[in-house]
């Protein structure tokens, strides 16, 4: 089956312990760690742009912002699902979005839009690289 870079990935992971606070749910820091793990895994098996061996070449992908809305918490040992979905600029500038969202028993707990690009180690301008840009052209604009 070929899967599309622009459709939902997803993957399963549970709660941490040493991620659990004095109030026994999971530490608010944690969850865009748990969807930057997901992300970076849809970034290698969907886009297929391996992370370590582009910083070998000296091309960064960073994010430039995101924002993030929780809304129920984790506890601990909560088995839950992060997902992952690429979005393309409006306006065509050399930008990704990555719309994810943290969920457990079919309920959004936390959901976010994280925006990046790719620079080179050495300075420059953003952009995207001619590996991928066939990938992006073809996935869905975001409507924020």
């Amino acid at each position: 089956i070929l899967k599309l870079a622009y459709m939902q990935y997803s993957k399963e992971y549970k709660v941490k312990t040493e991620h659990i606070d004095v109030q026994g749910i999971m530490d608010g820091l944690y969850y865009p760690f748990y969807m930057e793990y997901c992300r970076h895994e849809y970034i290698d098996v969907i886009l297929g742009l391996n992370l370590e061996n582009e910083a070998k070449k000296g091309v960064n992908m960073v994010l430039s912002g995101y924002t993030i809305n929780f809304l129920r918490s984790l506890k601990q040992d909560d088995t839950f699902i992060v997902t992952c979905e690429l979005f393309r600029d409006k306006n065509n500038t050399p930008k990704l979005y990555f719309k994810q969202s943290i969920m457990m028993n079919n309920k959004i707990i936390t959901k976010a839009i994280f925006t990046g690009t790719c620079v080179l180690s050495t300075g420059g301008r953003p952009f995207i690289p001619e590996t991928i840009k066939s990938i992006i052209e073809n996935a869905p604009v975001l409507e924020v």
